[in-house]
């Protein structure tokens, strides 16, 4: 999508005033690689830990607690003995100021979130699926009306976009992360390089690298024009989202590669590339992300599932803006399987392109 119009607001006087306009280009999806870092620097903390710990607490963290009466999904119950699964909101800026050490939950407000990916780790934590929601779809954003989704932070930081995506996937969300692409290349580059499966062969206008079909192997700044580029492709946002999401596989690949996790001087030079462009929630501490990594020491790379929410293609909004509209038909379904703990199963029946109305 080319519609980066941050949503307008009304004056006392009735005048309608544009919002402060900010554009964001380049890598929108990279923050994934942050919920699989969490997970598998907590399975290596047994030799990382004491490394770790000082850098981890030092992440900046902001308060997610939402406005009592906004509406919520209702939360999972549980019989006894049962585990719920757990829903992490990733979201992802290329701007500097989401991530400055001094800013703070209010700051937050006026940026858009160009990436929006919800990771479910399933109740048994054998499962990690990841779906990516494009930043341009159409929908209701409480106490401001119709919207893209990715305006929620911009209307009410990251309460409000919380709320949001938490009514979209009508299933309550734990925790969030919050970077930019500025880690991208250190990220890249701290794990030595990210092996990619490559559908189709382009030349990224970013940096002019020419990518061919089939495996490629990647360095920070070709990671960087890999993701960012859309204009290649006849489907633009969804070819480089299905891009995105090949290079999140490779990089989980490589992060659970065995060379990575038993060298743990690589294992910190991996979040240290991305602590100082990182956001958490006030919940997810050391202590919660080496927990969840022990729940999870069987996971494998491959029970890392990815795919994109089901949508009807683009059109336009009432007020000229183009739009991405979603296939609330097939979203019922997702929202079912949030609602489970089965998204894994549910990602199995998604390929590639399955985002798209099907001829």
């Amino acid at each position: 999508m080319t519609d980066d119009r941050t949503p307008a607001s009304s004056t006392q006087s009735g005048r309608r005033t544009a919002a402060p306009r900010r554009r964001r280009r380049g890598l929108r999806n990279t923050l994934i690689a942050l919920g699989t870092l969490v997970v598998l620097l907590g399975i290596a903390a047994g030799v990382a830990y004491a490394l770790l710990a000082s850098t981890f607490n030092e992440v900046q963290r902001v308060s997610i607690e939402q406005d009592p009466s906004l509406e919520r999904p209702a939360a999972v119950q549980l019989a006894a003995g049962e585990q719920a699964p757990i829903n992490i909101l990733l979201l992802g800026s290329d701007s500097r100021e989401t991530t400055d050490r001094n800013a703070v939950a209010e700051d937050l407000q006026g940026f858009r979130s160009d990436a929006i990916m919800v990771a479910q780790i399933s109740p048994d934590r054998r499962h990690l699926t990841v779906m990516s929601i494009m930043r341009d779809n159409w929908v209701e954003i409480q106490g401001h009306g119709e919207a893209k989704i990715n305006a929620a932070v911009a209307y009410g930081g990251l309460p409000l976009a919380v709320n949001t995506v938490e009514n979209f996937i009508g299933a309550r969300i734990d925790h969030v992360a919050l970077i930019d692409f500025e880690s991208f290349k250190g990220l890249t580059d701290a794990v030595g390089g990210v092996t990619v499966r490559n559908d189709v062969a382009f030349t990224s206008r970013h940096g002019g690298f020419a990518f061919e079909q089939g495996d490629v192997e990647l360095n920070g700044e070709q990671a960087l024009g890999f993701v960012r580029e859309r204009y290649a492709f006849a489907d633009g946002d969804y070819q480089r989202a299905r891009n995105q999401q090949a290079y999140l596989k490779g990089l989980t690949q490589k992060v659970m590669s065995s060379e990575t996790l038993r060298n743990p001087g690589r294992l910190v030079d991996t979040f240290q590339a991305l602590k100082p462009h990182l956001i958490l929630d006030q919940g997810l501490d050391l202590g919660a992300a080496v927990a969840l990594g022990y729940d999870m020491r069987d996971l494998r790379s491959d029970d890392i599932e990815f795919f994109t929410s089901p949508t009807l293609g683009t059109g336009t909004s009432a007020d000229g803006q183009s739009i991405v509209l979603p296939d609330w038909a097939e979203m019922a379904n997702v929202r079912a399987a949030f609602q489970s703990g089965t998204l894994d199963e549910y990602a199995a029946t998604r390929a590639a392109g399955s985002e798209l109305p099907q001829s």
